[in-house]
């Protein structure tokens, strides 16, 4: 571990570097506080400043920048050595920033530098990476004056038309050439930022998006270009022409740029689309960081794509509440727009095929009373339905990847959610609430069987992560196929309702009395104590006793209280065949204990003994995994969310072991 050690020297703020930690930061906990979002000790007084302070300061007065330490290649490795090791003297050259004046977007949530003061492209950037950037920006105007010569040199023809104009011939060559370039050095502005942090378990720069936003950062890291580096110019040349060496060249593919709500192109197609997800992310507006660089040396070349100064904002199709002033207003923007683009693909698309839409935003809100909502969903499935569509059905498709930047270790969507849509039929029907919950008992009961189990065995099961968002499918086509569903009170059902009404179905499973109570002392206490007068009561009503639940081994009684045990408080040599009151929390928590202590042979052996309660212990864990979404318990969630993805691999397991007699060799305890 190397430490940096800040010393006053001459009233003058220096770093030394060190193996040992240095008397300041001898509290962690206050170490990790200090710096974070604006607050800072001051080394020389020990005053603590606030974050309104540094960023009011740092807007008015701007930005000091003190070295800290040098990284060096060594023989063994990356070292560190004091900034008092390298000095770097000589006057910059002077440069052009007229490209990089404009505003950045004073978007509150994903342009979090402007707090303090980084309102520019050219703020966001050292001299010496400016100096850098631009140099290599405006060489490759130079390279394609050469490229398109040497072309000609070399007997190519030119009819002088360039990329924009259809040009196939010597000028088109060079300018896609440069296009290349430009995307190479668009992409090290990624790693040659201050707002670029070092790792210190990769001994590397990071990038300057590590998340979709641009954010403050105090302790940025400057990269060598031509180091051989994270950052290096010729590493990201590299990396493109690795991707056009790997292109075959098969067919001929087109792109271009058209409103969604007034394009033509999808006439008599087959359409899949992937549209914005709501307020998700405002890309328009950080995209500006990569544009202005694309456009200092591409405008002359695709002067229709760059006419602006800055990307334009003001169509992007998100809920974004400060472009609007509300998020009712964002919102009616979003629903308004979505809905036209949806149109336009309903009239157009060909009909012999449906039409399929990816979505693999996922945002719960949850009501007490019926279930669970997304504003999200609602108002893009609104947007859907208002356009004329009725869906088909929805199915989770492995899109995202385990190591997204986003939502790395929590329950994020494992899939994107594919909705397939047609047109509605202009002589739809109007039905009752009664009905359609009558048509939802009879359809989403086979669906979710179909989901969660695979279709005749072709098909994975759904994982537990994605269930929820799955069901919406078979449910939306249902309510989507009516012109309209009618409340008591005559009123039209909103898609709000239908979707919460769809959700509460993952709600309704039968389990035995004492399981019963469990799921219900789980969702109101978790793993914690709970009085057992209450739990008194509720065995009561599920028709058993808090004595007999614990006889069963699935709580702690005592003291007064009542706690439910987790699946690691589960005894090992647990034998199903000999337990006398087996509940189905019991055997789900003992398979969840199995896989994790033995993997999928052991929970297997479990399995095969357990026999007619396998179903429903699977039912089980579904059911759990949305309660713990719903609550927040992301470590309980993946939990379940692992068995479920593993049950394939159990039941095979267990298929191995159908005897009695090989049943006991595989559980806990056996002895010969």
């Amino acid at each position: 571990m190397t430490y940096l050690v800040p010393k006053i020297l001459a009233g003058r703020l220096e770093f030394g570097v060190s193996r040992k930690p240095p008397s300041c930061t001898s509290d962690p906990k206050d170490g990790f506080k200090r710096g974070m979002s604006g607050i800072f000790e001051c080394a020389a007084c020990g005053t603590v400043t606030s974050r309104d302070y540094t960023a009011a300061y740092a807007t008015k007065h701007g930005f000091g920048v003190v070295p800290t330490a040098v990284v060096c290649d060594g023989p063994n490795g990356r070292v560190y050595l004091p900034s008092s090791a390298s000095r770097v003297t000589g006057r910059l050259p002077p440069v052009d920033l007229h490209d990089l004046e404009i505003e950045l977007s004073a978007n509150p949530r994903d342009v979090w530098c402007r707090n303090f003061g980084l309102k520019k492209p050219s703020d966001l950037f050292t001299s010496r990476q400016l100096v850098m950037l631009t140099s290599l920006s405006d060489l490759v105007c130079e390279v394609r004056r050469k490229i398109r010569e040497d072309a000609q040199r070399a007997g190519m023809a030119d009819d002088g038309k360039g990329l924009e104009a259809g040009g196939t011939t010597a000028t088109a060559y060079s300018e896609a050439v440069s296009i290349y370039l430009s995307l190479a050095v668009d992409k090290i502005t990624d790693y040659n930022s201050n707002l670029v942090a070092w790792s210190p378990t990769r001994n590397q720069a990071k990038t300057t998006f590590a998340r979709q936003a641009l954010p403050m950062v105090w302790d940025f890291t400057e990269v060598n270009p031509f180091a051989g580096a994270a950052g290096d110019i010729a590493i990201s040349i590299e990396g493109i022409c690795r991707s056009l060496r790997a292109h075959q060249g098969y067919g001929f593919g087109s792109a271009m740029q058209c409103d969604a709500q007034s394009q033509t192109i999808t006439t008599k197609k087959f359409v899949s689309t992937d549209p914005p997800y709501y307020d998700n992310i405002g890309y328009a507006d950080l995209s500006d960081y990569f544009y202005v660089w694309l456009r200092r040396s591409l405008k002359t070349v695709l002067p229709g794509l760059f006419t602006t100064m800055a990307v334009p904002k003001s169509e992007e199709l998100v809920a974004v509440a400060y472009r609007h002033g509300s998020k009712a207003k964002a919102e009616a923007f979003f629903l308004e727009g979505m809905t036209r683009a949806m149109h336009s693909l309903a009239v157009q698309a060909h009909p012999e095929a449906p039409i399929t839409i990816y979505y693999a935003f996922k945002q719960a809100e949850t009501t007490s009373e019926a279930g669970t909502s997304s504003t999200g969903w609602e108002t893009f499935l609104n947007a859907v339905l208002c356009a004329g569509f009725q869906l088909t059905g929805t199915w989770p498709m492995r899109t995202e990847r385990e190591s997204r930047s986003v939502g790395i270790g929590t329950n994020s969507l494992a899939s994107s959610i594919i909705l397939v849509c047609r047109q509605r039929s202009s002589r739809a029907l109007t039905i009752s609430r009664r009905e359609f919950l009558r048509e939802l008992n009879a359809v989403l009961p086979e669906a979710l069987d179909e989901m969660t189990k695979g279709a005749g065995g072709e098909q994975s099961p759904v994982a537990p992560v994605d269930l929820s968002q799955a069901i919406i499918g078979p449910g939306m086509a249902v309510f989507s196929k009516y012109a309209a569903i009618l409340e008591a009170d005559g009123s039209p059902m909103t898609v709000r309702t239908a979707l919460q009404l769809i959700n509460r179905f993952l709600a309704e499973d039968d389990f035995d009395a004492d399981t019963q109570f469990c799921l219900h002392w789980f969702e109101q206490h978790g793993w914690v104590d709970g009085p057992f007068g209450e739990a008194d009561t509720l065995s009561r009503g599920k028709g058993t006793s808090v004595n007999g639940i614990k006889e069963a081994g699935v709580i702690q009684s005592g003291g007064g209280n009542v706690r439910l045990l987790k699946w690691s408080d589960y005894p090992p040599d647990w034998d199903p065949r000999t337990d006398t009151r087996t509940p189905v929390w019991e055997a789900l928590h003992q398979l969840i204990r199995a896989l994790k202590q033995g993997g999928e042979s052991s929970s297997g052996a479990l399995l095969a003994a357990i026999g007619g309660k396998a179903e429903a212990v699977r039912q089980l864990a579904y059911r759990l995994y949305t309660l713990c979404e719903r609550l927040g318990h992301a470590e309980d969630a993946r939990a379940y969310n692992e068995l479920i993805t593993s049950w394939t691999g159990i039941e095979s397991a267990a298929s191995s072991v159908t005897t009695p007699q090989s049943v006991a060799q595989h559980l806990p305890g056996f002895e010969k």
